[in-house]
Parts: structure tokens; C-alpha cells; sequence
């Protein structure tokens, strides 16, 4: 069992920037398998407003496919593309002081396309859920 420890902080191996890094860090995984990460909500996100209380559902589902293409990463260059999104559910929120848990597991690779199953959680309780398709292209 190859399982990685990351102390890194995710912006060294995902080419999203601010605004759009939705995880601040990857603490475990086993590439092409699984990943484990987390987001910390703060007051002072872009999308948290005075009508904005919570994350919102697309940029929770969002924060999943950026685990799901470090899980596809693996030993690979290149970069990953949220290709497919289904069964995807919202049943709690996340709100300024939380910290959002993320969690990929892939199902199956084929032909550069990563599937698998992202769940998010809030001190143990789902939040989201769904079913996430990534493409890899392959690294120059």
C-alpha cells in the first residue's frame, strides 16, 4: 500500500489560483485511488456575502473534481478537466469556521478518464455528494 503523506500545500500541484483554489490542502492519498483534503471556510471568502451565508453547492462540487484531478494526477504531468458531474446531492452546508472535508475515490480509469465518487463532510456529517468524471490530458 502506497499511501502518500501531503504537508504541501495543493497550490505546488494543482494550476488553479486564487479565487479558484477551492482546497487548501491534500493530507493523504494513494495516487489514481483515493484522496483525502480539506477547504477552511472563512468570513472573508469571495463568495461569502451579507445574502451569501453558506458555500455554494456548485463551488463545494467544484472543490471535489480539484480532489478527484489530484487523485488522476498520480504519477502523471498534465492537466485535469471536470468532464461529467451525476447523482450529485446537497444536504447540509458549510458555513464561515468550518472545515470542509473532501473526499475522492476513484471506481474506474479508461482511456484518460478518471471516474469515481466525491463525498464532502462538516465535522463528520455529508454535505455533498456526487458522482465525478475527470479528463487527463496528458502532460508536454
Amino acid at each position: 500500500m502506497r499511501i502518500k503523506r501531503m504537508m504541501t500545500v495543493t497550490m505546488a500541484a494543482l494550476p488553479h489560483q486564487y479565487p479558484f483554489l477551492l482546497v487548501d490542502r491534500v493530507v493523504e492519498n494513494d495516487p489514481g485511488k483515493w484522496a483525502k483534503g480539506y477547504k477552511l471556510i472563512s468570513e472573508n471568502d469571495w463568495f461569502i456575502t451579507d445574502t451569501q451565508k453558506d458555500m455554494p453547492f456548485s463551488l463545494i462540487i467544484e472543490a471535489l473534481a480539484q480532489i478527484a484531478a489530484f487523485t488522476a494526477m498520480g504519477d502523471h504531468t498534465g492537466l485535469g478537466f471536470l468532464s461529467s458531474v451525476k447523482k450529485a446531492e446537497s444536504s447540509g452546508m458549510a458555513l464561515p469556521g468550518d472545515k470542509l472535508d473532501l473526499y475522492f475515490e476513484a471506481v474506474r480509469y479508461k482511456r484518460g478518464f478518471l471516474f469515481g465518487k466525491g463525498l464532502a463532510s462538516v465535522n463528520g456529517r455529508k454535505i455533498a455528494e456526487a458522482e465525478l468524471g475527470i479528463f487527463m490530458e496528458s502532460g508536454k
